[in-house]
């Protein structure tokens, strides 16, 4: 079984509409898809009219907050679109990353580079503007040569653009996704860069926070990482995940895991795979 429960679109800083990422999961065989873009739900809610034939899709959602100063990811999967707290709670979020994208767009101001934040915006055409529409408008008025080298030098870690939110706690994301009806599962927990009892602290906040899941396989890892990811998601009782996190087409990238790859521990996704789509 070919699986994806990481996946973004248009609607947060992703190259596929939604129509066309469930398009070509369909062409890479994908059968159970969860879009889940950034602090939004409008990628999913927008492929309701999309015939989606054998392809099941699960709602989702990957939210930011903050644990020991620390910015986190968790995905919300199963989510109720429809509730209306957690609807409620998404517009406050999407304000919050307004601003955030002011205080980019004037901190790249003062370093020469004009009209950065209207052009993020116009690239972002109304969702909310992430670092990438400014990579974007950078390449695009030839103000660096490439996105990478834009992230490395102006809006990566530690970098000018790198402007920390005030993104909400990680128990106060945890808690949305469940009064949603949803599963939280931590994303790419290797991401983060923490030692191993930092982690390990981490991941049993999360659980005690009514964390359920880890996502033991994000894009390519390698052997070792997988088999760390998967011990500790042993260890902790969680329920794996596995995605490709997958935002726009590439050589190295392409949508779709198999299933294969979380065990012997207990996937995730068999909360939803032989339950028919909502959609």
């Amino acid at each position: 079984m070919i699986v994806d429960l990481h996946t973004h679109t248009t609607a947060s800083d992703g190259g596929l509409s939604p129509a066309e990422l469930v398009l070509r999961a369909k062409e890479c065989g994908v059968q159970l898809l969860a879009v889940t873009d950034h602090d939004t739900i409008d990628g999913y809610t927008s492929i309701s009219e999309i015939s989606t034939g054998e392809l099941k899709l699960i709602a989702g959602i990957e939210l930011s907050c903050t644990w020991s100063g620390v910015n986190i990811h968790v995905l919300g999967l199963g989510i109720d679109t429809t509730c209306s707290r957690l609807q409620a709670e998404l517009s406050d979020q999407s304000a919050a990353r307004g601003e955030r994208a002011k205080i980019i767009g004037d901190r790249l101001a003062k370093l020469g580079f004009k009209d950065t934040f209207e052009g993020a915006s116009a690239l972002a055409d109304g969702r909310a503007i992430g670092r990438p529409d400014f990579a974007r408008f950078m390449v695009a008025q030839g103000y660096v040569d490439s996105m990478a080298t834009a992230f490395d030098k102006y809006l990566g870690a530690g970098k000018a653009g790198d402007v920390k939110a005030m993104w909400p706690s990680l128990e106060t994301i945890i808690n949305w996704i469940k009064s949603a009806g949803g599963v939280a599962v931590l994303a790419h927990p290797l991401h983060y860069k923490l030692t191993n009892a930092k982690l390990r602290r981490m991941l049993a906040d999360f659980k005690e926070a009514g964390g359920e899941g880890l996502e033991v396989c994000n894009g390519r890892p390698s052997p070792s990482d997988l088999n760390y990811l998967r011990q500790l998601c042993t260890q902790f009782d969680f329920e794996a995940s596995a995605g490709s996190d997958f935002h726009q087409p590439s050589n190295w990238l392409e949508l779709g895991c198999n299933a294969d790859i979380v065990a012997p521990c207990k996937p995730v996704w068999a909360r939803w795979q032989h339950v028919e789509s909502t959609i």
